[in-house]
């Protein structure tokens, strides 16, 4: 199993930016996705914008400090956790995501494609998080 690990900061409060990563209603400020679909308190799909869909299983979920899912699609399953961590002037978000090719031939590619989906999301995220700040009058 391919196994990708970002530790970032942000210079907000962790509850914010756990609200952030964790509000299925506000998805737009993710350049990948046309949506998401909530199933029920547990379970959600994300569709990229070409419409390929990942099925989420929330298995953690403890509000500001972590949240942990399941994930499946066709070609890959696997997790992903995400730690919110109060620091000096924000908050660190350390993120672990854990993936396993459901096809032989793909395996050599899953770090590569865990690394680039995790760079985007973070750099989506930082951009989202920088909206949300007061503007300076």
């Amino acid at each position: 199993m391919a196994t990708a690990r970002a530790s970032v900061f942000f210079p907000c409060p962790a509850e914010q930016v756990f609200s952030a990563v964790t509000d299925l209603s506000q998805t737009g400020w993710r350049s990948d996705l046309a949506g998401v679909e909530v199933l029920d308190e547990a379970r959600f799909v994300e569709r990229t914008k070409s419409g390929y869909a990942t099925h989420f299983v929330i298995t953690a979920c403890a509000p500001p400090r972590l949240w942990a899912l399941r994930m499946e699609n066709g070609n890959l399953f696997g997790s992903w956790c995400g730690r919110f961590a109060p620091e000096r002037g924000g908050t660190r978000l350390d993120c672990v995501e854990r993936a396993q090719a459901k096809r032989w031939w793909m395996r050599p590619f899953v770090l590569w494609y865990l690394r680039r989906q995790q760079r985007r999301y973070l750099e989506d995220l930082r951009e989202r998080l920088s909206e949300m700040q007061p503007k300076p009058r």
